[in-house]
């Protein structure tokens, strides 16, 4: 059987990460099976292998694809002309989220076991990407503070991306913790992501200015 092409190769790989990122808008990570993303891509659990290994390699991938949606987004903010004050930076980087809803949605699962579960070379590629949106960011801030020293850049993204991961949580909660928040007497409101985000990133972004 004549070898596959790199081209042919990473497309049943995207194949694969399409199944996944499909049964997951219905479905939690726990409830999906290594055996449904490949019936849902129409693969063997053999040819599953010749691309990933777990169930958790192939979330890391999707993970990493949404990164890479994310840093287009975050790379258009940089190269916008207009001044970047805190509150025009902070509504942008508040509705790049709202866009990548995926992304705070994977953001919000257990990250310590999917890496622990996926093998050195896909965790480095996983890390690279990552560490181009860590820069992005980076330069998005420096844009609104070309001054900035490389310690009040590091401090806003020490606190901008940690608060990402509590995002989806709190705009999105399923209809059991709907529920049992109300039973508890907490009151609820609804808000967009760019509604949580906007007045969080401003007073991240400000605190580095004092």
């Amino acid at each position: 059987m004549p070898k596959c092409s790199l081209e042919t190769m990473v497309c049943r790989r995207e194949k694969l990460v399409d199944a996944c990122e499909k049964l997951y808008q219905t479905k939690t990570f726990d409830e999906i099976t290594l055996k449904e993303i490949g019936d849902e891509a129409e693969f063997t659990r053999t040819a599953i292998y010749s691309y990933f290994q777990t169930k958790e390699e192939i979330f890391l991938a999707l993970l990493q694809r949404e990164y890479g949606k994310w840093i287009k987004e975050l790379e258009n903010i940089e190269q916008t002309k207009v001044k970047l004050t805190a509150s025009k930076l902070a509504k942008m980087l508040a509705l790049s989220l709202q866009n990548r809803v995926q992304l705070l949605k994977l953001l919000s699962m257990n990250l310590y076991a999917i890496e622990e579960n996926s093998r050195d070379e896909n965790l480095l590629e996983f890390k690279r990407v990552y560490k181009a949106s860590l820069d992005a960011v980076d330069r998005c801030f420096r844009k609104f503070d070309p001054k900035a020293s490389p310690a009040e850049s590091y401090a806003f993204s020490y606190h901008f991306f940690p608060f990402m991961y509590g995002i989806y949580p709190y705009v999105f909660p399923s209809e059991k913790q709907i529920k049992a928040m109300k039973t508890a007497g907490m009151k609820l409101k609804k808000r967009t992501v760019c509604q949580l985000a906007y007045p969080a990133i401003v007073k991240m972004l400000e605190k580095n200015k004092e």
